[in-house]
């Protein structure tokens, strides 16, 4: 049987020589390991957040489409999906009809002209993240539903989603394609349908 050693100083001396913690050398070399594994890490989060981007994307304009569809059917028609202009709140990546890079609004377009006007309400906003290109391979700046929930345009609808730093080359470059009955269709790693 062990009898503690009735001398407090000692004790305390046995106690603190086991407490001291880590050493300089030993902090550096935990350090120093550290970085070498983040760095080493780094470059495979871009691929990453570029598929996260992009499938966040696919996702707006899937429901995009649904709800377009849906609202179209409710309101027996006169609901379109159009792109937000260049320049609104400072976006410049919409410069042509083909160009979705600034988002899209989904609105009543009670005069079915496909122009968000006076008085037409707007349903839903869909913003963009900067880093993400949407190009509508139709070259159109706008198309709607009419009130069986079909778009106005009879051939196949379809989006290029590309990372811009990837560009199309990018393994998270996608296609959404969807008939003119509402039909999506996702593509992954193409731009084409």
């Amino acid at each position: 049987m062990h009898v503690p050693h009735p001398d407090p100083a000692r004790r305390l001396a046995q106690t603190s020589r086991h407490a001291q913690g880590f050493t300089a050398i030993e902090l550096l070399i935990v350090i120093t390991i550290l970085a070498v594994l983040t760095a080493m890490a780094v470059p495979s989060f871009g691929p990453m957040i570029e598929r996260w981007r992009t499938n966040q994307t696919v996702s707006n304009i899937t429901s995009t489409i649904y709800m377009a569809r849906s609202e179209a059917i409710k309101r027996g028609g006169k609901v379109s999906v159009r792109k937000i202009a260049n320049g609104t709140d400072g976006c410049t990546f919409a410069s042509t009809n083909q160009e979705w890079s600034c988002g899209w609004i989904i609105f009543a377009d009670t005069d079915e002209d496909g122009n968000l006007d006076a008085g037409e309400e707007v349903l839903q906003t869909f913003q963009m993240p900067t880093s993400v290109d949407v190009m509508n391979n139709n070259s159109s700046a706008s198309f709607r539903f009419d009130r069986w929930g079909r778009t106005n345009n009879i051939n196949a609808a379809s989006f290029a989603i590309v990372p811009r730093a990837g560009g199309v080359a990018s393994p998270a470059a996608t296609a959404v394609c969807f008939s003119s009955g509402g039909r999506v269709r996702v593509v992954k790693e193409s731009v084409t349908c």
